[in-house]
């Protein structure tokens, strides 16, 4: 209830709400889940954190199993419909992408394809694996940071590259 209220308070001031969630199952991240317009779930592209979503048989695609947060985010969806007739757009957002083509991306793209079908959620290209990231983070700084007065961050192609991919993202969502 105190999150519902917090939510309502935070509406009539803020154009957008962000939570950012634990990747574990407890009681405030499911509450938090049934009130997002929009869920952005990331992960490592490797079929080792495929089995956020669920199991995949790794010769067919074919979905083997559901995980548990599958499952509930599922739940939170028809908590979400019962309590205000409202829906959930989830979107899984694949991070720490190589930039080479390869065997392994080719069959994740296959795999969270037949995901995707199964569970209801829409791919976003994400973000591919690159060193600016942590050296943003030891400034305290993130992509959004750099052209502000004062980051002392001197931009390269990198940087633009990686800040394409984040009005990807935006665009993905349906955000500026």
């Amino acid at each position: 209830l105190r999150l519902a209220d917090t939510l309502k308070e935070l509406s009539a001031t803020c154009d957008v709400i962000v939570l950012d969630t634990p990747g574990s199952d407890n009681p405030l991240s499911r509450n938090a889940h049934s009130y997002a317009d929009i869920l952005v779930t990331p992960m490592n592209d490797s079929f080792v954190d495929l089995d956020l979503l669920g199991r995949v048989d790794h010769e067919t695609n074919e979905v083997l199993q559901l995980s548990a947060y599958s499952e509930m985010v599922w739940g939170q969806k028809k908590v979400r419909a019962q309590r205000d007739g409202g829906s959930i757009d989830w979107i899984v957002m694949r991070n720490r992408l190589a930039t080479l083509d390869s065997k392994n991306k080719r069959n994740m793209d296959a795999a969270l394809e037949g995901l995707s079908r199964r569970l209801g959620f829409r791919l976003a290209h994400g973000f591919s694996e690159r060193v600016i990231f942590r050296e943003l983070f030891l400034k305290g700084l993130t992509l959004l940071d750099v052209r502000e007065e004062g980051a002392d961050v001197t931009l390269t192609m990198s940087h633009m590259a990686a800040l394409q991919e984040v009005r990807y993202l935006l665009q993905t969502i349906g955000g500026p």
